[in-house]
């Protein structure tokens, strides 16, 4: 007779350690922030003594937007004009 597999079973075999503890675990304690828009981004180890944070990638990128805001809306600007001729 065919063993029936549950929808659910992967067929994987249990891989959690003894000496994983996640007694003091809470359940969806980060899914608040993470909802919010929360975004992880890998920081390159090249520029890891300038970024060592996420704090100083924030700055850095609050430094640089408006500089990327005013070249967006020029790029359209001329696409608008080239698309009228």
């Amino acid at each position: 007779m065919k063993k029936v597999n549950h929808p659910n079973d992967t067929g994987e075999r249990d891989t959690m350690r003894p000496e994983y503890d996640f007694s003091g675990a809470v359940r969806g304690r980060t899914a608040a922030r993470y909802a919010e828009g929360t975004n992880v981004v890998v920081v390159g180890r090249d520029v890891l003594d300038v970024f060592p944070d996420g704090i100083s990638v924030n700055e850095a990128l609050r430094a640089l937007a408006p500089v990327i805001r005013r070249r967006r809306a020029m790029r359209n600007k001329v696409s608008r004009v080239a698309a009228r001729n």
